[in-house]
């Protein structure tokens, strides 16, 4: 797959402010807290990780962010403003097991989404949007498979269109819920492409990830989450494994190993 520039909107000319602000977050279910008092600044033009352990609320964290979940506490800005006032510099790509593939539509459509936003309530897509929405499924190896029902196609197929949906928004800052999640090795390796595609533009990529062995090589800043914030930092950094100890506790030998390997690379 080749990955082709487009034209797109300038970068960001705030890179010097985080691109995620969060103060005092506190979420909970049913009275159980699922963060708790979460303070973290995600620098701007970062590859950025989000990791713990199942049940740390890496997913709810990114919720929480972009208002899917309600908070019981604490604050959120985007590029220092409320996310409210910054919707259309953010793409989503949800966890594909969360969306409903059944429903009768095809690629092209679904990538069309993503410019509904800078629309508005009353124009319809158009030729642009149409050869905007073409160009974002070729920059994913998609462009073949436009008509194709979403039905139809498999996991990794659908992830592409997810993310192809999120590149037409030509968003400044994209936060993405474990999209190398049940993929093939052809689209882990497409999906890496692309967010280093998106870095060189200026853009800032939240992921939350589950493969510690591979993280190291994809990202470069690093969030490690169990409930709290754990520790935040650049990924050579914070990668210790102390940090992994405190984050995932008991059995860490495998961890430790990834860690101290990952310190000898520096």
């Amino acid at each position: 797959m080749v990955i082709t520039e487009r034209s797109h909107a300038a970068a960001p000319r705030d890179l010097a402010a985080p691109a995620i602000a969060i103060r005092d977050l506190t979420v909970a279910y049913r009275e159980t807290p699922v963060l708790w008092d979460i303070d973290l600044d995600i620098p701007a033009g970062t590859l950025t990780a989000i990791i713990g352990p199942n049940g740390a609320g890496k997913s709810t964290l990114i919720k929480a962010a972009l208002g899917l979940v309600p908070a019981a506490a604490g604050s959120v800005e985007i590029f220092v403003r409320p996310y409210d006032e910054q919707r259309l510099r953010v793409g989503y790509v949800p966890q594909r097991g969360s969306v409903d593939w059944d429903f009768p539509t095809n690629a092209l459509d679904v990538v069309l989404m993503g410019t509904y936003g800078r629309l508005g309530w009353i124009r319809r897509p158009g030729r642009a949007e149409r050869e905007v929405a073409m160009r974002c499924l070729d920059q994913v190896g998609m462009a073949d498979f436009a008509r194709r029902q979403i039905s139809q196609l498999s996991g990794g197929q659908q992830q592409r269109v997810f993310l192809a949906r999120a590149l037409a928004q030509d968003a400044d800052l994209y936060i993405m819920d474990e999209p190398f999640a049940g993929v093939d090795a052809t689209t882990e390796r497409a999906i890496v492409d692309l967010l280093r595609v998106l870095q060189a533009r200026g853009k800032t990529v939240v992921c939350v990830h589950h493969d510690l062995e591979s993280a190291p090589d994809y990202f470069d800043w690093l969030v490690l989450l169990n409930v709290r914030v754990m520790a935040a930092g650049p990924f050579a950094e914070t990668f210790t494994p102390e940090n992994l100890a405190r984050t995932y506790g008991g059995r860490i030998s495998l961890l430790s190993r990834l860690a101290e390997e990952l310190e000898g690379r520096a």
